[in-house]
């Protein structure tokens, strides 16, 4: 590829921002309403730790070109059962928080269709649609998935960044002030609380340093892309979030199941509000189309690595990894069952901080494998002691997340990654037989 057509900063930095927003704010200000305003600090928290998270996947991702992602990171510090457990827990996370997403874009669906709000089976069989619908819709292949994901999260960008800023038109102190602390909880207490929800919002950074051989400089350019894309995404969900707090009153937003259309019916009118919501759930639904896309990759990777079953392997004449879809299919269905509930928020909380959880433990082996990588590319002094004291503040951000999560949410974490060793430890002869041919073949 041609410098001059390689991406430049700002091109980055944009694409950055709109991956990373996808539909991740959509039921944001229900759920954080119901612990009030002062729940908006965390914010601030989230912003730091997770710009601290994407500068050090950049310099991984930089560092160590080898195919992989978050796994292939985490092996060059915690060999092969490190690459098998990452892959494991982020394929789990990707299909729980799909799960998320389809109930957050069946809220915003019950004003059109009031039957599924009336209860926990009529929200789990649209869930449940709405999975199939997407896997369904990628069986044509990669192509057809990105050309509908780069429109519809457009339909989710343009209400919440457009409320960032003309929202303030219809801001109140008063009605913002009632909002603050509801609960009357500590600051500490309720910033932690809403932790796995802001950071909810940030998951998809790790894929940030993934286009460096279509960028000009990526040395300089995708960490900067990184942290600025990062950042651009903590000011829309910080104003947006603050604005809202302040034009619908506390108890109405904590029991809204579509809040942003909510919030622009009562800035303009109905219409409008209803419009809103037929965006936000074009943009779920495309966001969990590429996701589905992406859940499908994940296990097709680590299949490819002989750790996953060969079944996700298998590729259609469009490329699409079909018969691994629907084994996805089948895994979120399931979940989407066990957490069932009658209402979309709560059931959406409990499903973000299991998701935080699997995501987290990830992180972190992602994150010390750049101490490895440092070390295997011969860094610099000075490069080194940056890198990891940021490295530092990204660890030490996702352990207090992970505390923040809840027992429940850990404690299922923590089952899950039980038996991820129990899994790998039916894998592990077959690595130590191809590791025994390597060291036979290098004998003179």
């Amino acid at each position: 590829m041609a410098e001059s057509k390689k991406m430049g900063l700002v091109g980055l930095t944009t694409l950055v921002t709109v991956n990373m927003m996808g539909s991740g704010i959509i039921m944001l200000p229900t759920s954080m309403a119901q612990l009030g305003a002062v729940s908006l600090l965390s914010w601030g928290v989230t912003a730091i730790g997770s710009m601290a998270i994407a500068y050090s996947f950049t310099q991984c991702g930089v560092l160590c070109t080898r195919p992989g992602g978050l796994s292939a990171y985490t092996e060059e510090a915690h060999a092969k059962s490190g690459f098998f457990l990452c892959s494991y827990l982020y394929f789990l996370s990707l299909a729980i928080a799909n799960v998320a997403v389809a109930i957050s874009a069946v809220g915003y669906m019950t004003a059109f269709i009031p039957w599924l709000g009336s209860g926990a089976m009529a929200l789990f069989i649209g869930t449940a649609g709405l999975i199939w619908l997407t896997i369904v819709a990628n069986f044509g292949g990669p192509n057809i998935t990105g050309r509908i994901g780069a429109i519809t999260v457009w339909g989710v960008i343009i209400p919440v960044a457009g409320l960032s800023v003309i929202g303030w038109f219809w801001f109140e102190k008063e009605v913002f002030a009632q909002a603050w602390n509801p609960n009357q909880l500590p600051i500490w207490e309720a910033i932690g609380k809403t932790i796995p929800l802001t950071l909810w919002a940030f998951l998809g950074m790790e894929s940030a340093a993934q286009a460096s051989d279509a960028v000009e400089n990526p040395q300089r350019n995708v960490p900067l892309a990184c942290l600025f894309g990062t950042l651009g995404a903590a000011v829309v969900y910080v104003l947006s979030t603050t604005v809202i707090q302040g034009i619908v009153p506390n108890l109405e937003l904590a029991n809204a199941s579509a809040p942003f259309a909510l919030v622009y019916a009562k800035m303009f009118n109905p219409v409008i509000g209803n419009i809103i919501m037929a965006l936000a759930v074009m943009a779920c639904i495309g966001s969990l189309l590429g996701w589905q896309f992406t859940l499908a990759q994940t296990a097709k990777m680590t299949a490819d690595q002989g750790m996953f079953p060969s079944l996700f392997s298998k590729l259609s004449s469009r490329n699409a990894p079909i018969i691994g879809m629907l084994v996805c299919g089948v895994l979120q269905t399931a979940m989407a069952l066990s957490t069932v509930s009658p209402n979309a928020s709560a059931q959406f909380g409990k499903l973000v901080s299991l998701a935080a959880v699997t995501n987290l433990i990830p992180y972190v082996t992602a994150l010390t494998g750049l101490l490895a990588i440092m070390y295997k590319a011969r860094v610099s002094a000075a490069v080194y002691s940056r890198n990891t004291l940021v490295l530092l503040v990204a660890v030490g951000y996702s352990l207090y997340a992970l505390y923040a999560c809840g027992m429940e949410a850990v404690l299922g974490g923590a089952l899950v990654l039980a038996f991820g060793y129990l899994l790998y430890g039916f894998l592990a002869e077959r690595f130590i037989i191809q590791q025994a041919a390597v060291e036979r073949a290098e004998l003179p």
